[in-house]
């Protein structure tokens, strides 16, 4: 059964840092480009992070660049968000998703991916 699986959510003082991880099973990443979106209450999802599945380049939307970082652990077949400086704003429920249909330029639309967790809840708050 292709599953991905979100884990590492939780709450947080604004400044604080979470690591989220992505944990696949029933096929490999490998071949895939993993994203990170988040949806925030009222909002529409947005792409937060990209690791492609060619050359292992990185992508970051503008408002986490510098403070969030994306990796993946082969052996683990896991892809994990290292989130820091964590803001109020950052607080919202975060997927991973999966796409094997790789073009950098659309990393970060939802539509693009094939498969997704079922999400983690991630509040900043003091």
């Amino acid at each position: 059964q292709v599953q991905l699986v979100e884990s590492g959510g939780g709450l947080v003082q604004p400044g604080g840092s979470l690591r989220l991880s992505c944990a696949a099973s029933g096929f490999t990443l490998n071949p895939y480009a993993i994203g990170w979106f988040r949806q925030a209450p009222g909002k529409e999802r947005e792409g937060v992070s990209c690791l492609s599945r060619t050359d292992g380049m990185t992508y970051y939307a503008h408002s986490v660049k510098g403070r969030f970082t994306i990796s993946r652990d082969f052996s683990e077949n896991t892809v994990y968000l290292q989130m820091n400086d964590l803001k109020p704003e950052d607080t919202a429920v975060y997927y991973c998703a999966t796409r094997f249909n790789w073009n950098s330029w659309t990393w970060y639309d939802e539509k693009q991916y094939d498969y997704w967790g079922q999400g983690t809840q991630v509040t900043v708050s003091s």
